[in-house]
């Protein structure tokens, strides 16, 4: 059995081939620069050179076409025909309150799907498109939604309102969603695993940091908080966005520099956070390089993610009362040992112990660490995360028909004996 994994973005299609019977990635890939111009696709197979082709992809439906192109070629191809494709996995960024899990997609559920795209606006279009493109070009096998907000739908009630006006959630659906929920799933049974503990035994805070940073405090196992809101906008400074500021300030600057709705909300998600303080970088290995050169905003931007970093993990310490282990992933999460220390430094008085030795030899995305001394009453663990494993193992259980909540279902990660390929 042979699951394709797609993740459509605004101008890029990720795809993952995943050898179910093997349990290994036999191909993976991008296709950059859809709709923009000048496209081109990188493709990589284990044992081989990496590949790479020019190929113009105006739209999602040819972006796919040419992943199946590859697929298939007969000398950078991995299987003779899409004949061996058993089904796909499609990463869709908002659910809204209609889904709490993984689904077969049909009518039903794509028209839902659509219901919600004003919601994740810059997200959901490029979603659905990879999915129609995606069923024309393999018509007939199944297609499956994971959706990054399912995670999150176990939140309490006081945990996902806003304090506004509540008509706005009955009208328009305002409230806390969350995001990179896979990515939680996954490092959170991991982090289980490690302690050699059930899921519904712990209480942990995962820290998923790249361009894109959101976390989440998961008490038994179940997330009941996380950063990120009704977009992707809120919670911590990202690599182009603000996360959380004065809400007055949108309105403030729209007044003085006569920007209109949609102007300041382009300069809140694509020039802001690291890139809005340092002027020029996003890559936080290019904010450290200047900042050890001197650049003093370079120097201010890791401070003030640092800061916010242990802000967040002393709130959300506040809501689990007893904390197992905090877990850090994604890019910058699993290499940035600098923007760690800077969050994890004199936490000892709620129980966190850091190995700066460990921490800063722990720069890989391959290998999980402990990176807290040995008597350090909370664990803090560096766990590269695996959310195409996720998709895979959600598509092969709805298949098999064994799929059910995440807190019954058994991932093979969730397992002490798992070994990372």
């Amino acid at each position: 059995m042979e699951i394709l994994a797609l993740n459509c973005g605004s101008s890029s299609v990720k795809y993952q081939l995943f050898d179910w019977s093997k349990r290994e990635v036999i191909a993976r890939g991008m296709v950059e620069r859809v709709t923009i111009g000048d496209s081109f696709i990188i493709h990589e197979v284990p044992g081989r050179d990496t590949y790479r082709e020019e190929y113009e992809c105006p739209d999602h439906k040819t972006a796919v076409h040419l992943i199946v192109k590859i697929l298939t070629d007969k000398t950078y191809g991995v299987v003779e025909d899409m004949s061996h494709i058993s089904a796909v996995g499609h990463r869709v960024v908002h659910g809204g309150e209609k889904f709490t899990k993984s689904i077969r997609i049909d009518t039903t559920v794509l028209d839902a799907i659509k219901e919600v795209q004003h919601l994740a606006p810059l997200h959901n279009p490029p979603n659905i498109a990879g999915i129609e493109a995606a069923q024309i070009n393999l018509p007939d096998v199944p297609h499956i939604a994971i959706f990054d907000t399912a995670f999150h739908q176990s939140m309490p009630e006081h945990a996902y309102t806003y304090p506004v006006p509540y008509d706005w959630y009955e009208k328009h659906g305002v409230r806390r969603y969350g995001f990179h929920g896979t990515s939680h799933l996954y490092v959170s049974k991991r982090a289980a695993a490690l302690l050699q503990k059930a899921p519904e035994d712990c209480n942990l805070i995962t820290m998923h940091i790249g361009n894109g940073v959101s976390h989440t405090a998961i008490k038994n196992g179940v997330s009941v908080d996380t950063s990120m809101g009704l977009t992707p906008l809120e919670g911590a400074v990202m690599g182009t966005r603000c996360g959380d500021i004065d809400p007055a300030i949108p309105a403030f600057i729209m007044e003085r520099e006569n920007l209109s709705p949609q102007e300041i909300d382009s300069v809140l998600n694509k020039k802001s956070g690291i890139l809005g303080i340092t002027g020029e970088f996003t890559d936080r290995r290019d904010v450290i390089e200047a900042a050890e050169a001197g650049n003093k905003r370079c120097d201010l931007a890791l401070e003030i993610e640092g800061y916010r970093l242990k802000k967040y993990i002393g709130s959300y310490c506040a809501i689990l009362g007893r904390l197992d282990a905090v877990v850090f992933t994604a890019g910058v999460g699993e290499m940035g040992w600098l923007i760690r220390e800077k969050a994890l430094e004199n936490l000892n008085h709620i129980g966190i112990v850091l190995d700066k030795e460990k921490n800063r030899t722990t720069m890989t995305r391959k290998k999980e660490t402990l990176i807290t001394t040995p008597d350090s009453p909370v664990k803090v663990f560096v766990i590269p995360t695996d959310e195409e494993l996720v998709f895979t193992e959600d598509v092969v259980a709805i298949l098999e028909e064994t799929y059910t909540d995440h807190m019954e279902f058994k991932y093979s990660f969730a397992e002490s004996s798992f070994q990372r390929k």
